[in-house]
């Protein structure tokens, strides 16, 4: 057998040498620890006995894998947890727990893989407790499960919803808040907007610049009106030249006043190649501030971005290579934000509004007929009170004028 003194030297050389050559999760067999030339001569027994001191040590842990033995390395912080226990069956309890890592485990599980009974495993669940090397959680997916984890272990996303959830519950606000968000930037960066111009004719002012259109001179001396001093002058008939020749002194016509037109939605030209990506959504959101308390990456973006893109209010346009994002139905968008669309929403007029994003509903005729909503609608039938035949809402949506209201005698 080798000198004492030789191993411990082994053991401390073997042990860095593995740090160095991979983290705490990184599996090494016979053949890894032979390759870092740490054991002479490859020597398996030497090696053997080195690995054998490390494990009771609690510096290795053995793992059985389908190309057989391998172990891994543990922090000398942890090592010394594990040794600081006072019995073997404490050290189970927090080795099944120390395994589970973010993810954590139930409790009925460790009971189950220890075959321990109830009262056994309490006790060692409250020691550890105690000692504050574990802590107990809650999974979103397992919300009624007594959750174990590691005290300095924070809980992986899987087990805490991600930055979607909040104290386990399903921060729904949240979600829809950075949303619309999301759906305001896409807009805002995949489209343009006119603001139209002439007489309020969508698409004037981007290409004319809002320029007042000229009213057209006759090009005959027609009269169009009442003409001072020839009252007798029927409307319409020729003038000689000295009477057109006296308009020079009148008062030119006004002006007509031009109104601006609606601003209007429009898409990008063809060949636009910096539609948004979800990389330069997650910037924005990032450098805004929006999120001070929450850290979103860009798989988290992604996710409220497919969201949109399920619910048909964003699609992707691949260009050079890159996937970016725009809004659908671009015309027909409207220019506001979905903030300033609900502070401008009157639920007495509009009803109940449940997403200030993409395009209002299209409303079929059916949808739109009184009927839906005719307050008298039980009492309606021919030869009653009230039929279609003498339906004032009837009249007043197929005439699309405002008819006057007439008094139903009941």
């Amino acid at each position: 057998m080798a000198d004492r003194d030789k191993i411990q030297i082994l053991k401390d050389a073997l042990y860095e040498a593995a740090r160095d050559h991979g983290s705490d999760q990184r599996l090494f067999t016979q053949r890894d620890l032979l390759d870092m030339q740490v054991i002479p001569q490859d020597n398996i027994g030497l090696l053997m006995q080195v690995i054998q001191i490390l494990c009771d040590e609690k510096l290795f842990v053995g793992n059985t894998t389908a190309s057989g033995l391998s172990w891994r390395w543990r922090s000398r912080e942890d090592a010394k947890k594990y040794t600081s226990l006072p019995n073997s069956e404490i050290m189970m309890v927090y080795a099944m727990v120390d395994e589970a890592g973010a993810d954590g485990i139930w409790n009925r599980t460790i009971k189950n893989k220890l075959n321990m009974a109830d009262s056994l495993m309490k006790h060692c669940i409250k020691y550890l407790e105690q000692k504050g090397y574990i802590a107990s959680m809650k999974n979103v997916e397992h919300p009624n499960k007594k959750m174990y984890i590691k005290a300095n272990l924070r809980p992986s996303d899987r087990a805490t919803g991600g930055p979607w959830f909040t104290e386990g519950e399903l921060d729904t606000a949240f979600i829809n808040e950075l949303q619309e968000i999301v759906f305001d930037f896409i807009k805002q960066k995949s489209t343009y907007t006119s603001h139209g111009g002439g007489a309020g004719v969508p698409g004037v002012g981007a290409q004319g610049g809002g320029a007042q259109q000229r009213e057209k001179n006759p090009k005959k001396g027609v009269v169009q009106g009442t003409i001072p001093h020839s009252e007798d002058i029927s409307k319409g008939t020729k003038r000689s030249a000295g009477e057109i020749s006296n308009d020079d002194t009148a008062a030119p016509a006004p002006a007509k006043k031009t109104r601006p037109g609606k601003p209007q939605l429009l898409p990008l030209p063809a060949g636009y190649k910096s539609y948004p990506t979800v990389s330069d959504i997650a910037k924005f959101i990032h450098h805004a501030g929006i999120t001070n308390n929450t850290t979103l990456s860009e798989a988290d973006i992604q996710q409220l971005v497919d969201v949109l893109y399920y619910d048909g209010l964003v699609e992707p346009v691949k260009v050079n290579g890159r996937k970016g994002y725009r809004v659908t139905r671009i015309p027909k968008q409207d220019p506001r934000t979905c903030n300033q669309r609900r502070l401008d929403h009157d639920p007495t007029k509009g009803g109940i509004v449940t997403s200030f994003m993409g395009v209002e509903p299209s409303a079929s005729g059916l949808m739109e007929a009184p009927c839906g909503r005719c307050p008298v609608y039980d009492m309606c039938e021919e030869g009653g009170p009230v039929s279609p035949s003498n339906c004032v809402y009837f009249r007043r949506w197929l005439d699309g004028d405002e008819v006057q209201e007439q008094v139903i005698s009941i």
